[in-house]
């Protein structure tokens, strides 16, 4: 795999594409020297994996509506499960 080139303002003001989009090494440069590498680890995801969390995310939507619960309460007591450890427990 080809290691890309990338100026170090570019890097820094593109982080997130680079973060959840590169698929290439990445040589960090400044002044045309190289002061860093990004070997990104992140792997696209396939068709079958985005569409088993398509339906992962509505089935949690049907869960959370038959409960009658919103996306803030379910996700704050997600929190406070977190925090007390009853989360680990159940």
């Amino acid at each position: 795999m080809e290691t890309v080139k990338v100026g170090i303002r570019q890097f820094r003001d593109n982080l997130a594409t680079y973060l959840l989009e590169s698929e290439s090494p990445l040589a960090i440069t400044r002044h045309g020297d190289t002061v860093g590498s990004f070997i990104p680890a992140h792997r696209k995801r396939s068709d079958a994996e985005k569409q088993a969390l398509r339906e992962a995310s509505t089935r949690w939507q049907q869960l959370l509506d038959a409960e009658g619960i919103s996306e803030e309460e379910a996700a704050a007591e997600f929190k406070k499960m977190r925090r007390t450890g009853k989360a680990a427990a159940r």
